[in-house]
């Protein structure tokens, strides 16, 4: 049976878990384990003694996020009417992201390693039958594929605003716009009140 970790021992797990999602965030998974050990203030033996790999640093690192993704899409599943559980998916991820910037990581940059592959891939199939099936329905175009949804959660990255909860409610009123754009048969639905937003610099 392992012993439970020192206090200093769990403070160090937690700042290098805490520099990894930053790191891994900003810089994607090609970023050097010796990166994370200076923004976490440890060493690099540190690092590798709680983490002998830099997959399994990624997917400790991420577990809540990548949790979170499959349980959103499990719910999508479980909808009777495919296209609601498509609507309901494609929301609830682009919220969750404008709440933690974190899920950029996954989305960018999430490794093909046995420490991630089987949530991963389960995930993906998941949200891919879930594809199908609104397409089987007549409501999801035939054209779009998993490719689209991973744009439109890039595009969603891209949301400046002054607050997270600015960035979530216009995240909310970016993923109605995807929705209708997605949808076989568009019908115009009154969409999520507008939120003023930084223009960018010329």
């Amino acid at each position: 049976m392992s012993r439970p970790l020192r206090s200093d021992a769990t403070d160090n797990r937690q700042r290098i878990l805490a520099a990894a999602r930053v790191a891994f965030g900003s810089r994607g998974f090609d970023v050097p384990m010796r990166e994370i050990a200076r923004r976490a203030a440890v060493g690099l033996a540190t690092v590798y003694r709680r983490f002998p790999t830099k997959e399994a640093l990624f997917a400790e690192a991420f577990a809540e996020q990548l949790a979170l993704c499959s349980a959103i899409v499990e719910e999508g599943l479980a909808e009777p009417d495919p296209w609601r559980g498509f609507s309901l998916v494609l929301e609830r991820l682009m919220e969750a992201h404008a709440r933690d910037r974190g899920f950029r990581a996954l989305l960018a940059q999430l490794p093909h390693t046995a420490d991630v592959a089987t949530d991963r891939d389960r995930t993906l199939r998941m949200l891919l039958d879930l594809l199908h099936r609104a397409k089987e329905s007549g409501q999801l175009r035939e054209d779009i594929v998993l490719e689209d949804v991973i744009l439109a959660m890039m595009a969603n990255e891209g949301i400046q605003a002054r607050s997270p909860e600015l960035r979530v409610a216009a995240s909310r009123r970016f993923a109605a716009l995807m929705l209708q754009s997605f949808r076989a048969r568009p019908e115009p639905t009154p969409l999520p009140p507008a939120v003023r937003l930084p223009l960018p610099l010329p």
